[in-house]
């Protein structure tokens, strides 16, 4: 049985060849790909994936530790994977969609045709300086203008920012909790995302991730700052139909 809690599939396509789930980044929700499912070919159906403590599930308190995180998902995808299927995660989703495709593994379950990483340092060599998680108030505020992905009115509004503040905090925790275990390269192409003027990781660090697969691996460079794809969402869409062609056909 599917744990519906955590998939929001606004445009459901029970006769498209592929399956691609969508992860977000620290404080965001699945609401962040709406307009993405639309967009996308007949033969993808595009399948966000909702983490504890916002959308629908904004009364659950968010996971400070990756690993409910992954389990919660392994258990919801399980059901799903009867066709072929891809992960694209975004910063800290891309973290939660590695160790989500390393658990898959781990259950001798289905593994994705392909990996998408977007805007997050290859795991075997971060280190996390200082603990963003711990930041009094003030400097959290001052970190996340910084990172230039919190709309300023949504910075400048007291009352929605003692909403999300506690959610980005507690995703902060989970990727500043992380422990990188060494295990063997994954058995899927990688493809790696980045944005040209992000302050955030660099490029070198996206790189590294090329240890991560024994099968193909290509770095993807786009216009924009750490959260690039607000900007360039039709080539990422472009991306996705090239790159799964194999498997949609289309």
């Amino acid at each position: 049985m599917i744990d519906s809690r955590w998939l929001v599939r606004p445009v459901p396509r029970p006769g498209a060849r592929v399956r691609l789930f969508f992860l977000p980044f620290a404080g965001g929700g699945a609401s962040v790909f709406r307009t993405w499912h639309r967009d996308l070919p007949e033969s993808v159906e595009g399948c966000a994936l909702e983490l504890p403590g916002r959308g629908a599930r904004i009364r659950e308190l968010p996971s400070l530790r990756l690993e409910p995180l992954v389990q919660g998902l392994a258990d919801t995808l399980e059901p799903l994977l009867d066709r072929p299927f891809a992960l694209f995660g975004h910063s800290m989703g891309g973290l939660i969609s590695f160790e989500l495709v390393r658990e898959l593994r781990r259950r001798h379950a289905p593994l994705p045709c392909h990996l998408f990483i977007s805007a997050f340092a290859a795991p075997q060599h971060s280190r996390w300086s200082p603990q963003v998680h711990l930041m009094s108030n003030e400097e959290f505020l001052q970190f996340l203008v910084r990172l230039e992905g919190t709309p300023p009115e949504v910075l400048a509004s007291p009352g929605l920012m003692d909403m999300l503040m506690p959610i980005i905090r507690a995703d902060w925790a989970v990727i500043e909790s992380y422990t990188y275990r060494r295990e063997a390269p994954l058995p899927v192409p990688l493809t790696v995302l980045g944005g040209e003027d992000d302050k955030a990781v660099a490029r070198v660090a996206l790189e590294e991730w090329a240890e991560q697969t024994r099968e193909s691996f290509t770095l993807e460079m786009f216009p924009g700052g750490h959260f690039f794809p607000r900007t360039s969402a039709e080539p990422l869409l472009q991306l996705f139909r090239r790159v799964l062609r194999p498997w949609t056909g289309s």
